[in-house]
């Protein structure tokens, strides 16, 4: 990772409320949002997208899965920033951040949940009036950081992600990196196939007509980001769920103390993790479930305009 970025710039952008959803990405030109790189501490340097709102009426964070970085978001961030403040950014192992050796840094969900706490308090962002919207990997980290600060964020999103340790309700795959010795051969079949998965994570368990392409720039970004630094994302992938089964329990062991409000979303189609893990989820946290019919795993790819409402509703 460069150190040579410009570190903490003052982030303003125009918003572009003439531009609909699914429409965003259809200028290069357009102005979205600044991406810039911050520093949140000796090792590391975060890739981060702020979009600007005339006159913000909050903040939301949005925060990515595996195989995604930063520009999943930046179709949705141009729209909410009508309203809002809209930050998204690359987790360590992922798009343009920093991927430090493991001596440094595990990868583990609690080490991401640092990462999370470290973000929110160098860019500034007031956590009053903040909705944090978190699907896949970066889900149990920010559920992690609100058992010990249930005022991190106003409300927080969640969906599509396995909190509790519960392989049955896993993709096989998945199941296969929780633990020796499946995971190593199977950390090593993601490397070795990486243009599949990139070319069709989030087309899996749809049906031809619910299959979708990503915008060539976002597709083009995942395939440049896989690799830096001799660390790939089905790397960093792998050394999170080293950590999964602890950090899950962890949470698990702890739901009295979850107080921060969270709303759970999931996708009806979710091939990955299936939507009984976030039935279970949801009863033992005492709150609703929103399953959104003939979705997959990915809600904010699938359909823009829903994980727009969802965030507009979490002001209300």
């Amino acid at each position: 990772m460069s150190e040579d970025k410009t570190e903490n710039r003052a982030a303003s952008a125009a918003a572009t409320p003439s531009l609909p959803v699914g429409k965003i990405f259809a200028s290069a030109e357009a102005q979205h949002g600044d991406v810039d790189f911050i520093k949140v501490d000796e090792m590391l340097t975060l890739r981060r997208m702020i979009v600007r709102a005339p006159a913000p009426k909050g903040t939301v964070l949005f925060l990515h899965g595996f195989p995604e970085t930063l520009l999943v978001w930046r179709d949705i961030a141009s729209t909410l920033a009508r309203d809002y403040d809209v930050h998204a950014f690359d987790w360590p192992g992922y798009g343009q951040s920093s991927r430090p050796a493991l001596q440094w840094f595990s990868y583990a969900p609690q080490d991401y949940a640092a990462v999370l706490k470290a973000y929110i308090e160098t860019a500034g962002i007031d956590r009053s009036n903040l909705v944090i919207y978190a699907t896949d990997i970066a889900a149990l980290p920010v559920l992690l950081l609100a058992l010990d600060e249930p005022a991190i964020a106003r409300r927080i999103i969640v969906g599509d992600f396995a909190p509790f340790d519960r392989p049955q309700y896993m993709w096989e795959n998945l199941q296969n990196l929780k633990a020796e010795p499946t995971a190593s051969p199977t950390r090593a079949y993601m490397n070795k196939t990486s243009d599949e998965i990139l070319q069709n994570v989030h087309r899996r368990g749809l049906s031809p007509a619910e299959q979708f392409d990503l915008p060539t720039d976002v597709q083009q970004d995942l395939v440049r980001s896989w690799n830096l630094g001799g660390m790939t994302s089905a790397d960093a992938f792998a050394h999170y769920y080293a950590h999964f089964t602890r950090d899950q329990n962890v949470l698990e062991a702890n739901l009295d103390r979850l107080k921060t409000p969270v709303k759970v979303i999931w996708g009806e189609k979710d091939l990955y993790i299936n939507k009984e893990m976030g039935i279970e989820f949801a009863a033992r946290i005492g709150v609703e479930i929103n399953i959104l019919p003939g979705i997959g795993h990915f809600p904010h790819l699938q359909n823009a305009k829903q994980t727009v409402e969802e965030i507009r509703a979490s002001f209300g």
